[in-house]
């Protein structure tokens, strides 16, 4: 059977897999940018120890090939670390191997992912006064020398609970209790058994750049630099981010419902309306909070910025009806309305237009209109229409009295460019939006933060602006790359951060985007990452509560029935 690595061919036989090919070929490197980590055949990712030709396959009376090698024609993609996919199946490696080392070192320790701040993975460690990063580098380091083979193995599901009850992994036995699947793989090595829902690379020898920081109540895990990944990236401290992620576990433990299986267990016990309730009800005092906080700096404005599918106009909206309990006469902007005619701006090196660029709004103009209306004079303020592409004025004047707040809400609200230099900034209170949710499949497997996004994504376009899941999964890794240069660096700006996630949504979410992701055929170019989204979803129990949402709830802009839109 001939195959085609990225354009090179090469002829295979029975038993041998993609990682023996790419060696035969050359293609191997030896950096982290050169080494391939995995590979994508037909829209699916796979480990390299995959064997595209099995013995069974040339057998008389078995003549059909693998699936994905019949729909790909041969063609097999290498993904390496600069390929989004590639960061992602280093990021599971290198998961894999922290848990064995502490595992190795400290078999009685508890320890938990928790967030991704930057390139830095928290994992939080617990149970265990003898913890040590020097000694966790040191076993690192020696799993990384062994070149340890990370092969899958199957087992039945029950075998599986049995198990991870018997070595005291109750929360992956109370998740798989809700897997539909009697099979499941995992990898194990010596005494040491785990599972991350994605493609490892082939050997723990792959870990060849990382760093590890000690933090209160646990350890940050440095991955390699996106651009440079022969080298550490740069970790830079974010307290707000931090802090506010810490209070999302607490509104978790508050709520019974930390993990997957929590959140199944309300489902099913009809617990769920309580949760609904308790949630909202949790970010109604924030709200209530971060209206205080304005009125108390006596700000003129609010720069309310935050990531696709944050749910920033439902918060502005929210925050508005606050800021009039006090007395305010709020008004909301769009920083969208001062976008530049699309005909005037220039592409970038790539032909195409960079819409997420700070370039293509008119900060020069905002920044004039705000100095304007702050010093109390009328101002006409535009109206972009994305039709046209094009700027219009159509009368729509604006001023500001004793009571005015303006909420200002847009991509880029945190950008210190959006600001006139002579402008008090004193008067400007500056709001960061996102969902971070904190809810964990399980102890070594969390659910990403732009995972519920997406998620959200998905549901809006589809319900509202008539987007394919192929539509919206297609353009997700350049607003991913847009939020990347253009929002989370200024985060940390912000007065306040505000997370904007529901620990309830994914069950109530599973009703509205199941359908639609299993629609998608495998020969689809996004059907790993459909795939992979699936894995997570196949754990969660549908809930049919959307009666109980509010027509106020950040859930309903994304599922429809929010009043904010009416």
């Amino acid at each position: 059977m001939k195959l085609t690595f990225d354009g090179h061919p090469i002829q295979t036989t029975p038993g041998t897999s993609l990682l023996q090919l790419v060696q035969q070929l050359g293609l191997n490197g030896t950096t982290l940018a050169d080494r391939p980590l995995a590979a994508k055949i037909a829209g699916e990712v796979f480990n390299l120890n995959y064997i595209p030709l099995r013995e069974k396959d040339t057998m008389p009376d078995r003549p059909s090939i693998r699936r994905a090698m019949a729909a790909s024609g041969g063609e097999v993609h290498l993904i390496r670390y600069a390929d989004p996919i590639g960061r992602e199946v280093y990021a599971r490696t290198a998961q894999y191997v922290l848990f064995l080392a502490l595992h190795r070192l400290w078999p009685n320790a508890k320890a938990k992912m928790s967030c991704t701040v930057g390139p830095g993975l928290f994992i939080a460690v617990s149970q265990c006064e003898e913890f040590s990063v020097r000694k966790l580098k040191a076993e690192l380091r020696k799993l990384v020398e062994m070149d340890i083979p990370l092969r899958r193995q199957r087992l039945t599901t029950a075998e599986a609970i049995a198990r991870y009850r018997a070595c005291g992994q109750e929360d992956k036995a109370r998740l798989l209790s809700w897997r539909k699947e009697s099979y499941f793989d995992e990898y194990i090595f010596e005494d040491f058994s785990d599972y991350f829902y994605g493609e490892l690379a082939p050997s723990t020898g792959y870990l060849q750049v990382w760093d590890i920081q000690h933090k209160a109540g646990g350890f940050m895990f440095i991955y390699p630099d996106p651009k440079e990944p022969d080298q550490v990236a740069d970790y830079v401290e974010s307290p707000h981010f931090f802090e506010m992620f810490s209070e999302g576990e607490r509104w978790g433990d508050l709520m019974d419902c930390q993990t997957v299986a929590d959140l199944n267990e309300l489902v099913d016990s009809g617990r769920i309306r309580e949760l609904i309730r308790v949630n909202e009800a949790l970010h109604e005092k924030r709200y209530s909070h971060v209206a205080d906080l304005v009125c108390q700096r006596g700000a003129k404005a609010v720069m309310l910025a935050g990531p696709s599918s944050s749910g920033k106009t439902t918060s502005a909206n929210r925050l508005a009806t606050q800021l009039r309990v006090h007395g305010k006469k709020p008004i909301l902007m769009s920083l969208d309305d001062y976008y530049i005619d699309r005909d005037k701006i220039a592409p970038g090196p790539d032909g195409k237009l960079d819409l997420e660029h700070i370039n293509t709004i008119d900060t020069q103009l905002f920044g004039q209109h705000l100095a304007r209306l702050f010093a109390g004079e009328e101002v006409e303020i535009p109206y972009f229409n994305f039709k046209t592409g094009k700027r219009e004025w159509r009368g729509h004047k604006m001023k500001m009295h004793r009571d005015t707040v303006f909420i200002i809400e847009g991509l880029h609200a945190l950008n210190p460019l959006l600001l006139p230099k002579d402008l008090d900034s004193s008067f400007v209170f500056r709001l960061y939006v996102s969902p971070l949710l904190p809810l964990n499949l399980d102890d070594h497997n969390r659910i990403p933060t732009s995972y519920l996004r997406l998620l959200r994504r998905i549901v809006r376009d589809y319900e509202s602006r008539g987007t394919s899941v192929e539509g919206t999964i297609g353009m997700w890794s350049s607003v991913r790359a847009g939020e990347e240069k253009w929002i989370f660096p200024f985060q940390e700006n912000a007065d306040v951060i505000f997370n904007s996630s529901t620990l309830y949504e994914l069950a109530v979410l599973k009703k509205h985007i199941f359908p639609l992701l299993t629609a998608v055929p495998p020969e689809d170019e996004c059907y790993d990452e459909v795939r992979a989204i699936v894995k997570v979803l196949n754990f969660v129990q549908e809930a049919d509560v959307d009666d109980e949402i509010p027509p106020t709830s950040l859930v309903r802009e994304f599922i429809g029935g929010n009043t904010f839109y009416r």
